[in-house]
């Protein structure tokens, strides 16, 4: 029996479309492997229903997608159907490059509307306690303090954190080179707290290392590089210790490091290049959130607040 092939890899059985386009999102657009995978799957999905029609991806039409799209809703949620068609718009888009197709017929393809949320929020006190929560007696306690410092002190996505190697250290860690989406990078000061974390945890680094030559930063007990799994699934236990939440994933700290410093008074440009987004827009949902925890601080404080 052959071991199956990664997530994020094309299958023997892919069209030869489908090979490619992975080829490119990888070598040439740089993208994550979160995305490479998402992508494949929504294309897969459309490959299958193109073959019960008998429609080859290069005779696809607007209404062909159209029909995937209707086909799948009620299935997706609308922000996985968003992606679907993000997907097919990159992937055509690559075909008409490729002088595969004339026109893409997925241009223009009307989205349907997502459903707006906001983001994630843990309140400053839970926060704390969650911080102050793993074992400073052992080298894994120490690894999972700094992890959850460098997530909430840094606003760190959780594969940034686990990418970080020993060279992306700068200046004697007063700040890390990170390597954000599209493998862009950028420098991200440290302040106190994160750093006296982070260089507690590498003088007991090597208890984990052993003698393999890792240089990542963060190692699990076998001496490889840690996962974001692994993160997420620590973090789980820290919250429950805790009694923070039942479940908290990890960008709800990166969440919640954007949404403080909002509440402190930070400029929203300075928060956008802090948190690596490439459009201001992204960074402006965090806007929202702190104008409904105002709202809330109305309601219970003002005396002249309705009380429920």
């Amino acid at each position: 029996m052959q071991p199956a092939s990664p997530p994020s890899s094309p299958r023997p059985s892919d069209p030869p479309e489908l090979t490619a386009f992975a080829r490119h999102l990888e070598q040439v657009e740089r993208a994550s492997s979160h995305t490479v995978r998402a992508y494949l799957s929504d294309l897969r999905q459309l490959h299958s229903f193109l073959l019960e029609r008998n429609t080859p991806f290069a005779a696809v039409t607007r209404d062909d997608l159209r029909a995937f799209l209707s086909a799948r809703y009620g299935l997706d949620k609308p922000a996985t159907l968003a992606r679907k068609q993000s997907a097919m718009r990159a992937f055509y888009e690559h075909l008409r490059r490729a002088d595969a197709i004339t026109t893409s017929p997925a241009h223009r393809l009307v989205a349907p509307r997502r459903r707006f949320s906001l983001p994630n929020v843990v309140s400053v006190d839970d926060l704390f306690a969650l911080l102050l929560t793993p074992s400073e007696s052992t080298a894994a306690g120490l690894r999972d303090r700094a992890c959850l410092e460098l997530l909430y002190g840094a606003g760190l996505r959780v594969s940034e954190l686990v990418g970080l190697d020993t060279g992306d250290l700068i200046d004697g860690m007063s700040a890390l080179r990170v390597r954000g989406k599209g493998r862009k990078e950028r420098i991200v000061p440290l302040i106190a707290k994160p750093r006296e974390a982070l260089s507690a945890w590498l003088l007991r680094r090597d208890e984990l290392r052993g003698q393999k030559q890792e240089r990542a930063i963060f190692l699990n007990r076998r001496g490889g590089r840690l996962t974001a799994r692994s993160v997420a699934r620590h973090l789980d236990r820290y919250a429950l210790i805790c009694a923070t939440r039942r479940h908290l994933h990890p960008h709800a700290l990166r969440h919640s490091f954007a949404t403080h410093l909002l509440d402190m008074g930070a400029d929203l440009r300075g928060i956008q290049e802090l948190l690596g987004h490439a459009s201001l827009s992204t960074t402006q949902r965090y806007t929202h959130v702190s104008s409904e925890r105002l709202v809330q601080i109305y309601d219970q404080a003002h005396p002249r607040a309705l009380k429920k």
